[in-house]
C-alpha cells in the first residue's frame, strides 16, 4: 500500500479524502493557493505545499505547479477528488510518466469517457440509447444557432470538458442560443482550460438518475445501486438521494448492467458515476460519465456501507475489488443536501465573506465511511466539510460549504432527520441556501418522489421569498416563543442593583405576533415545562433546553421536536425554522394594543436601479446611457464564484447613468446604473 498520497484538491473533497487516507494509515499532502493558506484541508493533512496564486487557472489546474508539489512531496499516489485536474488525461500521463500513481481511471478512459462528446459517440458505437444532439464541435455562436434550429428547442449547450453545472446553458430560442454559447465558451475556458462546446436537445420533465460503478484492473466491476439527482439549479445538483424513489428493481438492474458494461467497454479502473436521464416511463438515455469521484457520493457509501475513496485507493495499488454484485446490498435511505454559498433571496446568486458563525448539527459519532449505516443506529447524520467558524468563502471557488447527510431505514424517517438537521445547522456572516434546502424537505412534490430535474424552475417561478408556514406550525413557534420569553423576563426581573418600588413583576397573559398572525394566550409554568393555552381553549406542553444569549432553542412543543435558530429583536425574537425567518412579537395585552397603532415602516423605491446582485467581476456593459432598453434585455453581465450571470432588465426603460464598466469589482448592492 501507498505510504503517502498528494490530494490535488481543495476544499471539503480534500478533507473528505485525508478522512480515509488516514484511517488507512497514510500520511497525506495538502496543496493550497494563497487564498487556501489557513483552509481546514490544509490544517487536516500531513504536510501542505504552496502552489500559487488564488486563480484556479493559476494554481490547482496549472499541471507543473502540482508535479512539482508531488516531488517535493515525495508522494507516491495522487487523489484528484473532483473538478479540477480530476478528468484532465494530461494530468494522468504527467503522472505515469513520473511513476506515480494515479487514483482514478486509466488515462485511455479518462480521454473516452471524460470528454462528452467522444463518451456519446462510444455510447452510440455500443447501441447504449442516447439524447439526440450534435456531436461535432461548434465553431461560433452563428454556428451554434444554426446547429440549435436542426436539432430543435429547447437546446442544451454544453463544454465538453465540464462538469458542476459549468459551461452549461439552456436554449429556448435564437437569442438565448447565441447568448448561451458565448457564456459557455468562456465559463469553459476558465473553469477547465478547455472552450469546446456541444448541443444536445433538451429533454422536458426529466429524471436525472445517476449508477455508481466500481471497477478494477483485473476485469472485475460492480454497480453500487443509483442515485436520484433530479433536483438542479442551474443544472447543478443540490439534493440527492439513494437509492431512487421512482425505480423498480427491474429498471435498477437493467442500468446498473449497462453501466458496468459501458464501463468495462474502455477500461474502466476505478470509482465512476454513468448518468441517465429517465423519462415517466422509465425508459433511459445515457448521457454521460464522470471518471472521478462524484460530489453526491456520500449516499452511496451511506446504504451500502462502501467506502469509495478507500476502493479507488486500493484499486490505484492494483488491487482486486473484494466485493462482489452479490455482496451489494441497498440499506434504508440516505439523503444529500448541497449548502452552498448563495442567497436564495437574491436568485440563488453567490455570496462570499466571513464564516461569523458555522456550527453544523453533531455527526453520528458512531459512523464512518465503510461502516453500514444501519449498524450505526436508527438515525445517521453526516457532514461533509471544508470549512471553520471565522474562515473566508472566497469568491475565485466553488460556493459549496458542506454536504449535509443524513440515514434512516425509511425514507420518511430520512427527511425528517434531514429536516432536524437543516434547522440545527447555524451559519451567519454569509448568504446561504439553508432557507430553500428546509422548504424543498417540506415540499409535497418532494415528499411523494415525484420531482423532476425542473421541479425548481417550476416550483419557484419567481425566484425563492421563504416560506410562509400554516398554522398549525405558527402556533407550536408561538407557543415555544412566549415560553422562552417568560424564562427571559424572569432573568431581566432579578436583576440586581434596581430602584426601590421598581420591581418587575411577570405576568401570565401574552400576546404573539408573527407571519400576519396574532394569538394571545396564557402560561402556566411549573419546574419541568410550560403548558400554553391559547384564546380559543387549546393547549401545548413546552420544554426544552434554551437559555437567554443562546442562539440555537432545541425544544419540544406536545412532545414532538422544534429546533430554531434564535436572534434578538425589540420585543422579542427573530425565529428560524423549516425555512422561515420570521419576526416574533411577544407582548403583554396592552403593549399589543399600542403596537397596532404604529404606521408600517416602508421600504425605499429602488425600482430605477439595477443593484449588483453578489460581490463579483463586471464582465461587459451590454447598454449604453441614453439607451431604450425593452423587458428580459441583457444589461450586463457579472463574473463571481466561476459563473457568469447576466442581468438584465425586469421593464421597458431608459438608462439614464451607468456607474460600473468593465473590469469593475463591485460589492452587494453596489449601484450598476440607473434609470428613468
Amino acid at each position: 500500500m501507498f505510504n503517502k498520497i498528494l490530494i490535488a484538491n481543495r476544499g471539503e473533497i480534500a478533507c473528505r479524502v485525508i478522512k480515509t487516507a488516514k484511517k488507512m494509515g497514510i500520511t497525506t499532502v495538502a496543496i493550497y493557493s494563497d487564498a487556501d493558506k489557513n483552509a481546514l484541508h490544509v490544517e487536516m493533512a500531513d504536510e501542505a505545499i504552496h502552489i500559487g496564486p488564488p486563480p484556479a487557472n493559476q494554481s490547482y489546474i496549472v499541471i507543473d505547479k502540482v508535479m512539482a508539489a508531488i516531488k517535493e512531496s515525495g508522494a507516491q499516489a495522487v487523489h484528484p477528488g473532483y473538478g479540477f485536474l480530476s478528468e484532465n488525461s494530461k494530468f494522468a500521463e504527467a503522472l505515469a510518466a513520473e511513476g506515480v500513481a494515479f487514483v482514478g481511471p486509466p488515462v485511455g478512459a479518462i480521454e473516452k469517457m471524460g470528454d462528452k462528446i467522444t463518451s456519446k459517440k462510444i455510447a452510440q458505437d455500443a447501441n447504449v440509447s442516447t439524447v439526440p444532439g450534435y456531436m461535432g464541435l461548434i465553431e461560433d455562436a452563428d454556428d451554434a444557432v444554426k446547429i440549435s434550429n436542426q436539432v430543435g428547442y429547447p437546446v442544451m449547450i454544453k463544454a465538453s470538458a465540464g462538469g458542476g453545472g459549468k459551461g452549461m446553458r439552456i436554449a429556448w430560442n435564437d437569442e438565448e442560443a447565441r447568448e448561451g454559447f458565448q457564456s459557455s465558451k468562456n465559463e469553459a475556458a476558465n473553469s477547465f482550460g478547455d472552450d469546446r462546446i456541444f448541443i444536445e436537445k433538451f429533454i422536458t420533465q426529466p429524471r436525472h438518475i445517476e449508477i455508481q460503478v466500481l471497477c478494477d484492473s483485473h476485469g472485475n466491476g460492480i454497480y453500487l445501486g443509483e442515485r436520484e439527482c433530479s433536483i438542479q439549479r442551474r443544472q447543478q445538483k443540490v439534493v440527492e438521494e439513494a437509492p431512487s424513489p421512482f425505480l423498480d428493481e427491474a429498471t435498477r438492474k437493467a442500468m446498473g448492467e449497462q453501466a458496468v458494461a459501458l464501463a468495462q467497454a474502455v477500461g474502466y479502473a476505478s470509482a465512476g458515476t454513468v448518468e441517465f436521464i429517465v423519462d415517466g416511463a422509465k425508459n433511459f438515455y445515457f448521457l454521460e460519465m464522470n471518471t472521478r469521484l462524484q460530489v453526491e457520493h456520500p449516499v452511496t457509501e451511506l446504504i451500502t456501507g462502501v467506502d469509495l475513496v478507500e476502493q479507488m485507493i486500493r484499486v490505484a495499488n492494483g488491487e482486486k475489488l473484494s466485493i462482489t454484485q452479490d455482496d451489494v446490498t441497498l440499506t434504508g435511505w440516505a439523503i444529500e443536501n448541497r449548502l452552498y454559498a448563495e442567497d436564495p433571496y437574491r436568485g440563488f446568486l453567490p455570496s462570499i465573506g466571513r464564516l461569523t458563525r458555522y456550527r453544523p448539527p453533531a455527526e453520528t459519532a458512531a459512523y464512518t465511511p465503510g461502516v453500514a449505516a444501519g449498524d450505526a443506529g436508527d438515525v445517521v447524520v453526516r457532514n461533509d466539510t471544508g470549512v471553520f467558524e471565522g474562515g473566508e468563502i472566497s469568491m475565485y471557488y466553488d460556493p459549496m460549504i458542506a454536504k449535509l447527510c443524513t440515514w434512516a431505514p425509511t425514507r420518511e424517517k430520512a427527511i425528517e432527520a434531514m429536516r432536524v438537521a437543516l434547522d440545527s445547522f447555524e451559519v451567519e456572516g454569509i448568504g446561504h441556501n439553508l432557507p430553500f434546502l428546509s422548504a424543498v424537505m417540506d415540499h409535497p412534490i418532494f415528499i411523494k418522489g415525484e420531482m423532476t430535474t425542473a421541479f425548481i424552475e417550476e416550483q419557484y417561478p419567481d425566484g425563492f421569498a421563504g416560506v410562509d408556514l400554516p398554522e398549525a406550525d405558527l402556533r407550536r413557534i408561538a407557543a415555544a416563543s412566549a415560553a422562552m420569553n417568560r424564562v427571559a423576563e424572569i432573568r431581566r426581573a432579578r436583576v440586581s442593583g434596581r430602584l426601590d418600588n421598581h420591581e418587575r413583576k411577570v405576568g401570565d397573559t401574552w400576546n404573539v405576533t408573527l407571519q400576519d398572525t396574532s394569538f394571545d394566550m396564557t402560561i402556566a409554568a411549573d419546574k419541568v415545562g410550560s403548558t400554553v393555552t391559547f384564546e380559543d381553549g387549546t393547549a401545548m406542553r413546552v420544554s426544552g433546553n434554551w437559555t437567554p444569549g443562546d442562539q440555537l432553542a432545541n425544544m419540544s412543543v406536545d412532545d414532538a421536536p422544534l429546533v430554531m435558530k434564535v436572534g434578538k429583536v425589540s420585543g422579542g425574537f427573530r425565529i428560524r425554522s423549516r425555512g422561515a425567518d420570521l419576526t416574533v412579537h411577544v407582548r403583554t395585552p396592552r403593549q399589543a394594543e399600542l403596537a397596532r397603532k404604529m404606521p408600517i415602516k416602508v421600504a425605499p423605491d429602488t425600482s430605477k436601479l439595477l443593484l449588483c446582485p453578489m460581490p463579483g467581476l463586471i464582465v461587459k456593459v451590454d447598454v449604453e446611457e441614453g439607451q431604450e432598453v425593452q423587458e428580459g434585455q441583457a444589461l450586463c453581465t457579472v463574473e463571481a464564484m466561476k459563473m457568469e450571470n447576466i442581468l438584465r432588465a425586469e421593464r421597458k426603460g431608459v438608462v439614464s447613468k451607468i456607474n460600473a464598466a468593465a473590469g469593475d469589482s463591485l460589492a452587494v448592492d453596489d449601484v450598476i446604473m440607473e434609470f428613468e
